[in-house]
Parts: C-alpha cells; sequence; structure tokens
C-alpha cells in the first residue's frame, strides 16, 4: 500500500509541477483537463446540493471531484458522474468525456454491477440466511468475472487518454459493527456480510487496477470508524427522505472521506 499512494503522489506531482511550468503565475483559467466518471458514489448520491442541471444523475455540488477541482483551480473539471451507472453505462455514457489532452481522471464504479441495491434490499428486509446467500454471491462475483471487466473499462479509458493520470477510487465498508441502525436493525451477521461485500469489491478493483496500470485508491482506512449506525457516520444508514442515499456517503463522508484522501494524495 504504501508503495502503491508513493506511485500516485508522485503522478500528482508531475502533473502540478507540468501545470505550474505552463502557466503564468496569475493565470486566471484553467491549464489542465480533470474528468470524473462513476456511479452514486461518485456523483454524491447522500450529500444533497444536487445540480438541477444533471437530472436523475444527481450529481452534487459537494461531491469529492468537485471539491478537489474547486480546491485546484488549474484543473477544468468535467463531471460526467452519474448515479446508477454501471460499467457499460459508463461506456455507453461517460467515455465521451474524455479526449487526448485530459490529465486527470477519477472513477468509482463496480456496486451497481455487483448488485448492490439489491443486496441492501435483501438485508434490510429478509433473513441473515438471505443476506449472507446475497452478499456471498455477490463477493463471489466482485472478485471474479467483475475484475475483468473492470479492467478492460480502465485500459479503455487509458487508450482514450494515454496521458492522463488515472485514479479508481474504491468504496468502504459501509456499516459500523457496533450501534444501533434505526429503524431497522441489522445482526452483526448482516454487518459482516455487507461489509464482506465492500471488501471483495476493493480487492477486486484493486486486482483490475493493477491488471490495468492504473492507481487503486483503497477507501476502507480512511472511513474506518464512520460507518453507517456508528457514532461518528460519514455514511447514511436507511434514510427514509431520499431511499437511494442508504449506504451511501454523507456530505462529510464525501468531504472528509473522499475529498481528503484525493487531497493527501495531491502532496
Amino acid at each position: 500500500m504504501r508503495r502503491s499512494t508513493s506511485a500516485v503522489a508522485a503522478g500528482l506531482m508531475t502533473f502540478a509541477g507540468l501545470v505550474a511550468a505552463g502557466a503564468p503565475a496569475q493565470a486566471a483559467t484553467p491549464t489542465a483537463e480533470y474528468v470524473a466518471l462513476g456511479d452514486s458514489y461518485a456523483s454524491g448520491v447522500g450529500a444533497g446540493s444536487y445540480d438541477p442541471a444533471s437530472g436523475d444523475c444527481k450529481r452534487s455540488t459537494l461531491n469529492y471531484p468537485r471539491l478537489w477541482a474547486a480546491a485546484n483551480p488549474e484543473y477544468a473539471l468535467k463531471d460526467a458522474t452519474c448515479s446508477g451507472a454501471t460499467i457499460a453505462d459508463v461506456r455507453a455514457g461517460q467515455l465521451s468525456a474524455l479526449s487526448a489532452n485530459t490529465n486527470l481522471v477519477t472513477l468509482t464504479v463496480g456496486g451497481n454491477d455487483a448488485q448492490f441495491s439489491t443486496v441492501v434490499q435483501t438485508c434490510l428486509t429478509d433473513t441473515e440466511n438471505a443476506c449472507a446467500l446475497a452478499t456471498g454471491w455477490m463477493s463471489e462475483y466482485a472478485k471474479g468475472r467483475l475484475v475483468g471487466e473492470l479492467t478492460g473499462l480502465y485500459k479503455d479509458i487509458k487508450a482514450r487518454s494515454p496521458k492522463a493520470l488515472i485514479l479508481v477510487f474504491g468504496y468502504p465498508q459501509a456499516l459500523s459493527t457496533t450501534g444501533a441502525c434505526s429503524p431497522i436493525e441489522l445482526s452483526a451477521k448482516k454487518r459482516a456480510g455487507m461489509n464482506g461485500l465492500a471488501d471483495a469489491l476493493a480487492e477486486g478493483g484493486r486486482k483490475a487496477a493493477a491488471d490495468a496500470g492504473v492507481h487503486f485508491v483503497d477507501m476502507r482506512g480512511k472511513f474506518n470508524g464512520h460507518g453507517a449506525c456508528g457514532t461518528h457516520p460519514w455514511i447514511h444508514g436507511l434514510n427514509l427522505t431520499e431511499s437511494a442515499a442508504t449506504f451511501h456517503p454523507n456530505a462529510a463522508g464525501q468531504e472528509k472521506g473522499y475529498a481528503a484522501k484525493f487531497k493527501s494524495l495531491w502532496g
């Protein structure tokens, strides 16, 4: 992990140096291009403050791509993220945002391919055994077939934007192991199963990133102690007001979790 983090930081520092060298000291216009791709974890579902122009994609002005871009105005952001996106959706509707001039790409995707919302519904409403079956089945998929599908996507991104630094941000474990989950309680077994699926998605994403030669950013450590149902959650529990936000990062999760991790990689 240390070597991977150092490599990401080195790549970012290189791009920062190129931008600084190629722009006047008081330049007001961006000199590099940043494209954000991915699903609801990247678009910011659960963070609120949605851009009306994004429609059903529900891109929050508080999502991690926009928070990072606001702090790095030398990068012009193209936010193509969209709630509910699968790998196929990223291919069909988001890759067109890339170009040969793109310098930086971030991506979070794969959870919907692993039927995240269906698994959540099963674990919230069905038995422990049903939850274990759903999380176990999707965990096998995440560590197996999904790896190849993600590898292919990452390689396609590289082909479209050969000079870009590509950062794949993974998913955190959604649930604290302790604390009450109101109004529907989740047993320790159900929590372990759901967190096990998050681990499988993270390890599958890491393997695919290594196979494709891009950088994987593991978010599990950053969110440790801040899962849903815990004392200081950065992730929503069951959200009756906005059901799509259930087990998604809240505004603090986007800022203190994803954006802060992104910032730490910059140096």
